[in-house]
């Protein structure tokens, strides 16, 4: 059951229950959801366009910079090393390197192709410059050149001391190599000459002997090379020593006070909070409390649900907990849904800051996705809330790829890759480029929309008779058109 509300530049709604697939097809529209609070930006009038994004796991590969965090995080574990770094202020922030390596990623090929071109026009033009400037003066050097050798010459038969002629001058810049040194030798020929020397060395034969040696298929025999990289899972689940320096385990617990684990943890993971939000975000300790910790992010409309061919751990909402030396120093909140884990909050102890956790965190959710899939085929994604072009502390989402982007008018999925030129131009973009495509899954018989009134269920268009005030039906059609026909069927609207 909802209660729908509107606001400027965001739809709401307060949701006192709903279904995992709810939830699933409304983030599927462009919803996000805070404790029970559910929103939907109103995409061309905000001023920061927030559009849904998803990573796709089963082709998640690792970038460098995403195997620094893992290395640096087994190197912790396993020696107690700390590397003070790059540390991120914000979940899953990418180093700058992957950032730059992304934008380069969006060059168009018709750019370089018109770039190439024009440098090859530009060089050509420079070398026929040069090469008429170097017929005017080579006879000019031709002479210049010979009386300098006339000159020595007279020197040397005139008795003169050798030291006043300077024979291997040094040239002038651009001039050729300087004779008086040795010449220049390039490192592949000086560790082939090494070899030499060393087999020589050992070969009694001397240098044949040596060669002959150099070209048997036994002398180095060529490691075995293997082509494919280290997986995720190798990365995150590299086994430690024995004598590790620390223990990290990752407990998942289901958000309800019912649950005896999540009961027993909650002081903790509360004290966590406050920690991370007065030195993170610097909110003041009132803004922190029990009860915002609790309406933010322990309760859930979710209802809770463990079908036969769903997951183990079942559907709904969860605390991912990560435990260091029996301690907490990180929680993920996520949701588990139909098709996807979505990602909903991480809040970390600063003292950890060192390891990254934010980058941590999200590869091990993106990893646990992937565990999930094994179990139910259909779990294939991992929805990271909102990316926002045009604020560069939320575009790191797009570095873990492959990802897509939801379009805000037809809510089909676009590679991002075909987005972000869009979004270089304008802040809001349609980015299905079906100019005829339309929102499928819209509101096109909203009398069937379902309605609680007066403790009565029922359709819209029983309740529609009962209502005189246009601006009614003007909110219950905007709601129709913004959760979509399936959702307006199954949920509940509250009328009062």
């Amino acid at each position: 059951m909802v209660t729908f509300k509107l606001r400027p530049a965001e739809m709401s709604m307060w949701a006192h229950s709903m279904t995992v697939q709810d939830y699933q097809d409304l983030i599927d529209r462009g919803w996000r959801r805070s404790g029970k609070y559910v929103y939907k930006p109103v995409m061309n009038q905000t001023c920061c366009p927030q559009y849904t994004i998803r990573c796709r796991p089963l082709q998640f590969q690792p970038s460098k910079s995403h195997k620094k965090v893992l290395k640096k995080m087994l190197k912790f574990l396993a020696k107690g090393e700390i590397s003070r770094g790059n540390c991120e202020d914000e979940p899953m922030e990418p180093a700058m390197e992957d950032a730059v390596a992304g934008d380069f990623g969006l060059i168009n090929k018709l750019d370089i192709q018109c770039d190439l071109k024009t440098l090859s026009d530009d060089l050509k033009e420079s070398l026929e410059s040069e090469e008429k400037k170097k017929g005017k003066s080579s006879k000019k050097e031709e002479s210049n050149e010979l009386s300098r050798s006339q000159d020595i010459e007279e020197k040397l038969g005139s008795g003169e001391p050798s030291h006043s002629v300077k024979v291997h001058t040094a040239p002038k810049p651009g001039k050729g190599a300087d004779l008086s040194k040795p010449p220049c030798r390039k490192a592949k020929e000086i560790r082939k000459e090494r070899k030499r020397l060393k087999l020589m060395q050992q070969n009694p034969d001397g240098e044949l002997g040596g060669l002959q040696a150099r070209r048997e298929p036994s002398f180095c025999p060529p490691k075995a090379k293997s082509n494919q990289p280290k997986s995720l899972e190798d990365l995150i689940f590299e086994s430690l020593p024995e004598n590790a320096s620390h223990k990290l385990e990752v407990r998942l617990v289901p958000v309800s006070f019912e649950d005896p684990e999540f009961k027993s943890s909650f002081s903790q993971s509360f004290s966590l909070y406050v920690k991370y939000q007065m030195a993170i975000h610097q909110d003041p300790p009132d803004e922190c409390g029990k009860t915002e910790f609790t309406r933010f992010l322990c309760n859930s409309p979710l209802e809770a649900e463990n079908p036969p061919n769903g997951p183990d751990c079942g559907y709904g909402s969860f605390h991912q907990q990560y435990w260091l030396d029996g301690k907490i120093i990180a929680v993920g909140v996520i949701d588990i849904l139909p098709y996807c884990v979505s990602s909903v909050y991480l809040y970390y102890d600063p003292d950890y800051s060192f390891l990254s956790l934010g980058v941590y965190s999200a590869l091990r959710e993106i990893a646990f996705t992937r565990q999930l899939h094994e179990k139910t085929s259909q779990l294939n994604y991992y929805y990271m809330g909102f990316y926002i072009h045009s604020c560069p502390k939320m575009k790191y989402k797009g570095q873990y790829r492959p990802s897509d982007l939801l379009c805000p008018e037809t809510y089909v999925w676009v590679p991002i890759e075909q987005c972000l030129p869009s979004l270089e131009n304008s802040k809001y973009c349609r980015f299905n480029q079906d100019p005829q495509a339309v929102d499928e899954g819209r509101s096109q018989e909203p009398d069937r929309l379902q309605v609680l009134y007066k403790k009565v269920v029922m359709p819209y268009g029983v309740y529609r008779k009962q209502q005189k005030d246009p601006s009614e039906e003007a909110a219950v059609l905007q709601y129709a058109r913004l959760v979509g026909q399936a959702c307006s069927e199954r949920m509940l609207l509250f009328r009062s």
